[in-house]
């Protein structure tokens, strides 16, 4: 039946595209003048460039050239010759690069004013137009682009003296408005679909750039209404094919968790209630006396990591297929979901959700500890060490508040250690911060700077920037968190947002401001150092309540104005 839409209609704006990086079988020309007539008997090809990622219906109008053919090809990126498209380079080099990508192709019946727009959207930031005439001249009267994305308006802002730092939130905010339409998309130019683990990030950069959360519950919505029948979730949602990974069905109770405490609407949580105890209610099937899983069925993706015994995304399994790291999300999991029952459910399940974590917890240190190198190790082999599992071991309390510090250092000196992609660093700098290391964030973000580099104008999906199928992919954009949550210090300290908690860490920053959404208004936050002095001015809606961390002291905070000068 068709219902009213909870989602508004998507954007629509005019782009041109004028930017000409090669011409073959005509005079070159470095920008697109048109109307440009193509002379019968010839081929023409024109490299264009948009110069950033985007969006976009493409458009072009044409006039005679009877029995022409006309192609119109888009790519996010070129291809290196002779690399048989697997090797992309620097994104901006054009000499020496193949073109490959999806394509239009049109035939001119020769009458004037003919146009073609396909009814999907493209992806590209290269477009080739290929022209074929026969026995007639054919004329481009116009090309351009109408962008598209979800009408999601920018309402943070942060301000610095780092040009670095805002090169990266704009690349940031790009890559997560081309994978934000209808649904959030995992990368728009091969899949277009809602994956889990890419949303639960997208809906973060959602909640600290814009007061308007529909597309997250349209997330929270559609995923719920993919559980099967024996408890567990699709991978992503919507689509026709049936894929399941464990870990993302986990990692939906954290969405959830995540829209509980950012917006104030406790309905929609107590309604997927039910989709959460059937989840945790699949993983109880497979889990041993001592709470541990073994043989989780289906793919047990955790992140594109190139690491020993790692399988296309999934961890390293001991000999009778138990993991560390699948029973660190179950872990966390079962934290979540015991604090939105211990609120919103029944006692009964709150109960059993700490019990049932306090026994996995102690079955973690016991069976993954490494006591020689002071980690917790992939299996109870011993034999594989990763930043992943580490990084949950702080997040789910694995590691103790008095060895948070030094366990932190170490996780991030042992080169041993396999290494998270630009995805996974999300849960990895969150659990750095946790242990205390918050003050070195702008030193972890090399792969970042690596991209700018390159010439990428969206952050990438795969670690290997060379080699990456995708050049658009939001769950590399969690700086865009960061810069707000972590560097800023601004998150919420209770469901709802209804308390504020705000804890800088400036690093080598003297000078910093910024403001993000919240329910109730804006939060805004400036500090200056000067004179060997911090001025500090916090600003939160008047109807709410916070605390001000500085150097580990708690100062509280009243709606409206306060300063401190530190």
């Amino acid at each position: 039946m068709l219902v009213p839409s909870t989602l508004p209609p998507m954007e629509m704006t005019y782009q041109p595209i004028t930017v000409v990086r090669k011409v073959n079988g005509m005079d070159s020309f470095s920008a697109l003048h048109l109307p440009l007539t193509i002379s019968a008997n010839k081929k023409v090809v024109i490299l264009l460039d948009q110069t950033y990622e985007t969006n976009a219906y493409p458009t072009i109008q044409f006039s005679g050239g009877k029995g022409a053919g006309l192609s119109l090809g888009f790519a996010e990126a070129l291809y290196e010759k002779g690399s048989n498209y697997k090797r992309k380079g620097n994104r901006n080099e054009v000499n020496g690069m193949d073109f490959r990508g999806l394509t239009d192709s049109i035939t001119s019946n020769g009458q004037s004013g003919q146009s073609y727009t396909p009814f999907n959207f493209r992806t590209y930031r290269y477009m080739q137009l290929l022209v074929q005439t026969s026995n007639e001249p054919l004329v481009i009267d116009s090309l351009y682009g109408t962008f598209t994305a979800y009408p999601f308006k920018a309402e943070a802002v942060f301000n610095s003296d780092s040009t670095e730092i805002q090169k990266m939130l704009d690349i940031g905010w790009r890559t997560a408005r081309l994978n934000a339409h209808d649904n959030y998309f995992t990368g728009q130019y091969y899949e277009r679909l809602q994956y889990i683990g890419d949303a639960r990030i997208q809906a973060m950069i959602s909640y600290f750039y814009s007061s308007d959360d529909r597309l997250t519950r349209n997330a929270l919505e559609q995923i719920g209404e993919s559980l099967l029948p024996e408890g567990i979730t699709l991978s992503r949602y919507p689509t026709q094919c049936t894929q399941i990974i464990p870990t993302y069905s986990l990692l939906y109770i954290g969405m959830l968790h995540d829209y509980w405490m950012y917006r104030n609407d406790s309905t929609l949580i107590k309604d997927k209630l039910i989709t959460m105890r059937a989840i945790l209610n699949f993983f109880d099937k497979y889990q041993q006396d001592d709470g541990s899983l073994h043989n989780t069925p289906y793919w047990n993706f955790v992140d594109w990591a190139d690491g020993k015994n790692w399988f296309f995304g999934s961890p390293p399994k001991s000999v009778d297929g138990e993991s560390a790291l699948i029973d660190m999300h179950l872990l966390w999991a079962y934290q979540w979901a015991a604090d939105m029952e211990t609120h919103l459910g029944l006692s009964v399940y709150a109960d059993l959700y700490k019990k049932k974590a306090g026994q996995l917890k102690q079955t973690i240190r016991q069976k993954y500890w490494d006591e020689m190198k002071g980690l917790y190790a992939d299996t109870r082999e011993k034999t594989t060490f990763s930043q992943h599992c580490n990084a949950l071991a702080l997040l789910t309390g694995v590691v103790s508040d008095t060895n948070k510090l030094e366990f932190s250092k170490r996780l991030m000196s042992d080169s041993s250690l396999t290494k998270c992609s630009m995805y996974f660093s999300y849960y990895l700098h969150e659990a750095l911060i946790k242990g205390g290391l918050g003050e070195d964030y702008l030193n972890w973000l090399d792969p970042w700077r690596e991209s700018i580099k390159i010439g990428l104008t969206t952050w990438a999906e795969e670690p290997n920037l060379s080699t990456t199928r995708s050049d658009c992919h939001a769950w590399s954009s969690a700086p865009n968190v960061e810069f707000f949550k972590t560097v800023l210090g601004i998150d919420t300290y209770s469901p709802g947002f209804s308390k504020i908690k705000i804890e800088p860490h400036l690093g080598k920053l003297n000078k910093v401001s910024g403001e993000v959404p919240h329910p109730n208004g804006k939060i805004r936050v400036s500090y200056v150092l000067k004179h060997k002095k911090w001025n500090i001015n916090i600003g939160i809606p008047k109807n709410t309540s916070g605390i001000f961390i500085w150097k580990g002291i708690k100062y509280e905070l009243k709606g409206g104005n306060n300063i401190f000068v530190m």
